[in-house]
């Protein structure tokens, strides 16, 4: 390592030493003794259970439309995608809250969407499990977008070329090439985009709610007992904790590099 002044180095390690504070009291002060029963609790079994099923199908959804969504992004020039770009990555800046409050205002009952689809079919969407999976593609699909998008302007256009060249056409070209040569930076995309839409809490308690067994994903769970059962709320944490502490330690240098 270079050489770094000293007064840099000391706020360094108060930079450092305010992340792992807050992370050595959620261990420290947790109620080990009680974690293997906070674990097995049935409410913590189905908000687990939600939390899975809504983060593993917002990811789904967001490679089917996110994919196509890098590969126009990456082919775009000028001013046209720096506008797309900056809408499609808005939700990463974005509160959650207010992406809830705008989902709400386009799909609840009296939204943009939601009243013809109230109107029309009896639909309602929000309140619902649907709801919660639509909050989590809104807040985590841009991570996948930008994951994808990077690598495919990382990528060789010759391969590409040499497939057309040959007769392969525009779908063939996408589906046997551009695709297998985009697995790493795909993979690196859809985790980081599980792990968002699994932590995800403003978006969703704001357009979904908090009804147990079908919105209440494990963050919210965390919100909620954290005002009457504490050491609950602490044991669900360090599941969070774990998982995201397990998702940097597996993606670290190979997947992460292609960001």
């Amino acid at each position: 390592m270079r050489r770094v002044p000293a007064p840099l180095i000391a706020l360094a390690g108060l930079g450092l030493l305010f992340f792992l504070l807050p992370l050595a009291g959620l261990i420290l002060r947790a109620p080990w003794d009680q974690a293997a029963a906070g674990i097995t609790a049935p409410e913590t079994a189905t908000a687990l259970e939600l939390s899975l099923f809504c983060s593993l199908a917002a990811t789904a959804i967001a490679l089917v439309l996110g994919i196509p969504l890098a590969l126009v992004l990456s082919r775009m020039t000028g001013k046209p995608r720096k506008v797309l770009r900056a809408l499609t990555t808005l939700p990463m800046v974005l509160p959650p809250v207010v992406g809830g409050v705008a989902l709400w205002l386009a799909f609840g009952r009296r939204g943009l969407v939601g009243s013809f689809l109230y109107q029309a079919f009896g639909l309602q969407i929000t309140f619902t499990t649907a709801a919660a999976v639509m909050a989590e593609t809104f807040v985590a699909m841009p991570f996948l977008v930008i994951a994808v998008e990077g690598g495919i302007r990382s990528l060789d256009p010759r391969y590409e070329e040499a497939a057309r060249a040959l007769g392969a056409g525009g779908w063939m070209v996408f589906a046997r090439v551009t695709l297998p040569l985009l697995r790493p930076a795909i993979f690196s995309g859809a985790v980081l985009c599980w792990a968002r839409a699994l932590g995800e809490f403003g978006a969703t308690i704001t357009f979904a709610g908090n009804f147990p067994g079908r919105t209440q994903t494990v963050p919210v769970a965390v919100y909620v007992a954290l005002e009457t059962r504490p050491d609950a709320a602490i044991v669900l944490s360090l599941i969070l904790l774990a998982v995201s502490l397990a998702i940097l330690v597996g993606m670290r240098d190979r997947w992460l590099g292609a960001l």
